[in-house]
């Protein structure tokens, strides 16, 4: 079941299944950051406001902004 960063808590796993239609120029930057289709990552925290995200992926953290993360087309592990 595809869902998105945001319905994940803190600990949770997930992994990119692939990117939406609406953030198409943005997904060539997600690219480049490791963000990949089939790639896993975990949750592991989120700011006071809920903005930004931290995901562990490829050996390094990752913050990422709830516009940006809400591109991502991910399942949840």
């Amino acid at each position: 079941m595809m869902t998105s960063i945001k319905m994940l808590a803190t600990g949770d796993s997930g992994r990119i299944v692939g990117f939406d239609q609406a953030g198409g120029s943005y997904r060539k930057k997600l690219l480049a950051m490791g963000l990949t289709p089939g790639t896993e990552f975990t949750v592991t925290r989120f700011a006071p406001m809920g903005d930004p995200v931290e995901i562990k992926l490829r050996g390094f953290s990752l913050s990422l902004r709830k516009n940006e993360a809400s591109i991502l087309l991910i399942e949840k592990l």
